[in-house]
């Protein structure tokens, strides 16, 4: 496909650096950062941060908060030990 951006997304999903940095991100939040503001806001992409979660590095919560006044589901995304073990290792 013309114009397509996969690759580029292939090798955010693969960098290590990239991903050391969301980690560091994670890291100097207490309460973690939503999934949206890691993806629209840093440029994370979101195949990353999925896989930082199913590799244990990171969890997923998901909670409702309201927006509006409306009711909205919200993915917080959470450091875990290991996650911490592998930015200082």
């Amino acid at each position: 496909m013309v114009g397509s951006d996969e690759p580029l997304r292939k090798r955010r999903h693969l960098n290590p650096a990239h991903r050391r940095r969301a980690l560091e991100l994670l890291a100097s939040s207490p309460h973690g950062a939503t999934e949206k503001l890691l993806v629209v806001a840093h440029g994370f992409d979101s195949d990353m941060v999925a896989n930082l979660v199913r590799t244990g590095l990171a969890t997923e919560e998901r909670e409702v908060m309201k927006a509006g006044g409306k009711p909205i589901e919200v993915v917080r995304i959470k450091i875990t030990e290991a996650g911490r073990e592998a930015i200082e290792g």
